[in-house]
C-alpha cells in the first residue's frame, strides 16, 4: 500500500525514465535520479521515497510502453502511469476494475469516499493487512487513489468517472500487450471497435 505517496508524478516521472539505461537494474536508476536531483524537494527522505515510488511504477512498463512513456503526448504519459500504477498495486487494479469501471459501464459515473470506504471495508475482509490500517492511513489512501485517477484523466474534479479516450498508439499497445488490462480504463474496451 506504498501508494501513498503524492500522486501521478508525470513529470518527475519522465526525468527518471529518461535516466533508465536499458538493460540495466531499476535501483541504479533510482541511485542515479537521486545523485542527479530529478526530484526537486527540500527533504532528502522525501526524494527517496518518492524516487521508491516512481521506479516502482515504472518498472512495470514494457520497454515499448516506457519508450512511449518518455516520447508520448501528457495524456499518453498519464495513462501509461495509471496503467504502471494499477500492475504495481492489485489494490487499484481491482478498484479499478471492480469499481471504476462496473460503475461506468452500469451508468452510476459519480464516485464517492463513501465507495471507496465500501471498497476498502470488503477487501479488509479477507486480508489482515488491509484491516490493520488506522483510519488514518485509510484517509490518506483515499485522498492519493482519488488525486491519481484525477491526475490520470479517469475521474473529473467533481468526482464522475470519465470514459477513456486512450490515443491509438496506447490503446494498441494494450491490447496487445494484455487485453483485459483495458479494464484499468472505464469505458476503454469500446475504442477497440473504432482501430
Amino acid at each position: 500500500m506504498s501508494f501513498g505517496t503524492g500522486g501521478l508524478f508525470i513529470n518527475e516521472s519522465v526525468a527518471v525514465a529518461r535516466l533508465h539505461v536499458r538493460g540495466e537494474d531499476w535501483d541504479s536508476t533510482a541511485v542515479a535520479a537521486q545523485q542527479g536531483g530529478a526530484f526537486p524537494v527540500r527533504k532528502a527522505s522525501s526524494a527517496r521515497r518518492s524516487i521508491r515510488e516512481i521506479v516502482n511504477r515504472l518498472r512495470q512498463l514494457s520497454a515499448d510502453e516506457l519508450a512511449l512513456f518518455i516520447e508520448g503526448e501528457r495524456s499518453e504519459q498519464a495513462a501509461l502511469l495509471w496503467l504502471a500504477a494499477c500492475r504495481a498495486y492489485r489494490f487499484i487494479d481491482e478498484f479499478a476494475v471492480e469499481v471504476l469501471n462496473e460503475r461506468f459501464l452500469s451508468l452510476r459515473t459519480d464516485l464517492t469516499y463513501d465507495d471507496f470506504d465500501t471498497f476498502m471495508a470488503a477487501k479488509a475482509e479477507w486480508s489482515s493487512k488491509l484491516a490493520g490500517l488506522s483510519s488514518t492511513t485509510r484517509a490518506k489512501l483515499r485522498a492519493v487513489l482519488f488525486r491519481l485517477m484525477r491526475e490520470a484523466g479517469i475521474l473529473s474534479l467533481d468526482d464522475r468517472i470519465l470514459g477513456a479516450m486512450l490515443s491509438r498508439r496506447v490503446l494498441i499497445m494494450i491490447h496487445a500487450g494484455n487485453p483485459d488490462e483495458l479494464q484499468f480504463f472505464p469505458g476503454a474496451e469500446r475504442q477497440l471497435r473504432g482501430i
